[in-house]
């Protein structure tokens, strides 16, 4: 099993999953868990929408990215996912049936896959790690809630320039600095703050006229913190 991750090792020494988790016990747990890998082509589904709840997955490269499509087919980004973030933790051990959301690769992607029921169910090895293994997988989905509720209080802003302004100080804060690359290009930043695109790029061509922010494809400049919205 061990070398399978072995170029990922770095990668998942950094993952929340397995914070203080020495070395020696990581390799053994990828064999306790039974943790198996998976390489995906942008655009290609990683977890669908619709399919059972069960893998918790860790991105070991690449990028991904957590989307909804409701009824009519218009797709919404609820997060994007980097190298070292787990995906599908919060669904596969609340138990629900079916995914919520759908995981699509943004890129050439590799990911591992790990039963849930594996993670939190103690081992007949009595393993050691184990206890923090669900004791981080814990912490892990209580600070994704935080991230869901943030992206909530963005979506809930009554105008696309309210949305947009919420999300770029959102940003700034993340990166302690006025200048900051965000993850998405345009399309996708619309999605993820669930608006209109041609509508998205007025408002950001307003506020650049404005002398409130500067933009440049990802990268964004906050040049006027008050009186922004």
């Amino acid at each position: 099993m061990g070398f399978i991750f072995e170029p990922y090792m770095e990668t998942l020494r950094t993952c929340p999953l397995f914070y203080r988790i020495a070395e020696p016990d990581l390799r053994a747990a990828l064999g306790c868990l039974g943790a198996r890998s998976a390489g995906y082509n942008r655009g290609e589904t990683i977890l669908a929408e619709g399919g059972p709840a069960k893998d918790i997955g860790i991105l070991l490269s690449g990028a991904a990215q957590i989307v909804r499509i409701d009824y009519l087919g218009n797709r919404s980004i609820v997060a994007g996912i980097e190298p070292g973030e787990l995906f599908g933790e919060s669904f596969a051990c609340a138990g629900v049936a079916q995914m919520p959301v759908g995981v699509i690769a943004s890129g050439a992607t590799q990911v591992m896959l790990i039963d849930c029921m594996k993670a939190i169910r103690p081992c007949g090895n009595a393993c050691g790690f184990h206890q923090q293994l669900i004791y981080n997988l814990l912490g892990v989905v209580a600070r994704k809630n935080l991230v869901f509720h943030q992206k909530i209080e963005i979506t809930s802003k009554r105008t696309t320039r309210e949305k947009l302004m919420a999300y770029l100080l959102q940003q700034a804060k993340k990166y302690q600095s006025d200048c900051f690359e965000i993850p998405y290009n345009r399309q996708e930043l619309a999605d993820y703050l669930e608006v209109d695109r041609s509508g998205l790029s007025v408002e950001i061509g307003k506020l650049c006229k404005q002398g409130i922010i500067r933009a440049d494809r990802k990268k964004f400049t906050i040049i006027q913190q008050r009186n922004q919205l």
